[in-house]
């Protein structure tokens, strides 16, 4: 028997969310099976093959819906009014909101190793939904008015991710740790960040 209209949508929404699920739970990609899923869902393996022909499918669509929940995230960061140097900032600062708030999702977006893609799709169905493509434009930005020395805005955006990244696995991993204030912590990475890429007079 066909399933009804949007019955098809929801039973693939039922098994992301399972698999997401999953994934939170055990930490491991390796412990996530297509036959767990199925269990979690209440479905039958060839219900799932039907929405993802592979386990690696599943886990990236997983991964793609946080992703744009951490895009949305860092828009709200960003302003076309906005100084370039503060929207960079604003940006850090969102970034490290994002996995405060949801640190099983961030473990699981940057803390947990996922299945491995050719740089093409790498690109396409990750780097346009992940909001890194922002803090490459606000790199930019920062380079084309003279606030950053002339570089590589991919680079400069890539250390600023490192930084970030950082410190948001550290919090979430150490909480216990004797932090100090955490947002003076967070605008002490930034700003240092920041003024190492300024023009050599400016920083002067």
């Amino acid at each position: 028997m066909r399933a009804r209209r949007g019955e098809g949508d929801r039973l693939r929404e039922e098994i992301v969310d399972a698999t997401e699920k999953l994934l939170i739970e055990t930490g491991s990609v390796d412990a996530v099976s297509i036959r767990a899923v199925a269990e979690a869902v209440g479905v039958t393996p060839p219900s799932i093959y039907i929405h993802f022909a592979r386990k690696e499918d599943l886990i990236l669509e997983v991964c793609e819906r946080n992703f744009r929940a951490l895009d949305a995230v860092i828009e709200l960061a960003t302003c076309d009014e906005c100084e370039p140097l503060d929207e960079v900032k604003a940006i850090g600062r969102a970034y490290i909101q994002f996995g405060l708030e949801h640190p099983e999702q961030y473990r699981l977006l940057f803390m947990t190793r996922t299945p491995a893609l050719d740089p093409e799709d790498m690109r396409e169905r990750i780097v346009g939904v992940s909001g890194f493509s922002r803090v490459v434009e606000a790199a930019q930005r920062c380079i084309d008015e003279g606030v950053f020395a002339p570089g590589d805005a991919f680079v400069i955006a890539c250390g600023l991710w490192s930084g970030v990244h950082g410190l948001t696995s550290l919090f979430i991993a150490k909480p216990t740790f004797p932090w100090p204030d955490r947002d003076e912590l967070v605008e002490h990475v930034l700003d240092g960040y920041c003024r190492g890429l300024a023009p050599i007079e400016a920083s002067a």
